[in-house]
């Protein structure tokens, strides 16, 4: 007669493949905190911004960070046609959407930016290639606008934000703690 019950082994399977589910189920939720998506767009933003600050003090040229309210791009300041330059024919300073879901908060002197998308209606042949001024600015000099960019993701109220001060130091705040980004805009 056989014992009708499981064996250690089968139960040690069913434990592993539970651990397995449980451990794969809690990473997908996040529950660190962190949301990747931001952190990664404000670790771009903080790269290429540190990036076109070197290249203004090296070529001697003034260059800029062009905000909407779900998109960016970097632009140059031509002196001899009196105008900004989209750097769309760069790849890495290309024009950016944001993912969906997520929108930048400006704050230029502890006060908040009202962004507005750019309006390509009215372009004629001859301003095809120029673009409204910048929000934030990089001088020749090293020189900058001091900025708070903050990218927040609308349905968890996640928050991550890059730094910029007059000198050209650019920093950036994870989305590890998004309680704390969102007590300190209010």
């Amino acid at each position: 007669m056989r014992n009708r019950g499981f064996t250690l082994v089968e139960i040690l399977v069913v434990v592993v493949i539970m651990a397995v589910v449980i451990s794969l189920a809690v990473l997908s939720m996040g529950v660190t905190g962190r949301d990747a998506g931001l952190d990664e767009e404000t670790r771009r933003i903080e790269g290429l911004m540190q990036l076109l600050h070197e290249r203004a003090v090296l070529e001697g040229r003034d260059f800029g960070l062009r905000l909407e309210p779900a998109a960016y791009g970097f632009v140059a300041y031509e002196p001899f046609k009196d105008r900004w330059v989209p750097l769309d024919q760069e790849h890495e300073f290309r024009h950016r959407d944001l993912p969906k879901g997520v929108t930048f908060q400006l704050q230029l002197d502890s006060q908040v930016v009202v962004l507005k998308p750019v309006d390509n209606t009215f372009s004629s042949a001859s301003s095809q290639q120029s673009t409204a001024a910048p929000q934030v600015a990089i001088a020749a000099s090293g020189e900058g606008t001091p900025f708070r960019l903050t990218l927040t993701r609308d349905q968890t109220r996640a928050s991550a934000t890059v730094i910029g001060d007059a000198l050209g130091k650019v920093s950036r705040e994870g989305s590890d703690h998004p309680s704390d980004h969102a007590d300190r805009r209010s």
